[in-house]
């Protein structure tokens, strides 16, 4: 019987029929306005009533830093976790850390 509870559809569907047990609960609990203003059902905008002057983002530094960030950190973990058994690996790793190395010579060109 304990086997049968552990599979993944059973516990699957008792973990769901008991968060929305939960969840039913603490909707009878939890507290309700009165009324609801007219504004309630638009997006919130700091105080402002036109959306046409706000500020836009400027994503022009993300893309370097998202590349940086690809490169160091999945370069790294690539190279730390090819095995230094084999000449085929070690030949792999040196592959990884030259396109590394262009890469950032890429990245930090200018």
């Amino acid at each position: 019987m304990r086997n049968l509870l552990l599979t993944p559809p059973i516990a699957f569907s008792i973990i769901l029929l008991t968060a929305g047990l939960v969840s039913f609960c603490f909707s009878k609990l939890s507290f309700k306005g009165k009324k609801q203003s007219e504004e309630s059902g638009e997006a919130y905008a700091c105080g402002e009533d036109l959306y046409d002057h706000m500020a836009q983002p400027d994503y022009s530094n993300f893309f370097p830093f998202a590349f940086f960030f690809t490169l160091a950190h999945v370069g790294t973990l690539i190279i730390v976790t090819i095995p230094l058994e084999t000449i085929k690996s070690f030949n792999m790793a040196v592959v990884y850390i030259i396109g590394i190395i262009v890469g950032l010579s890429i990245l930090f060109r200018k």
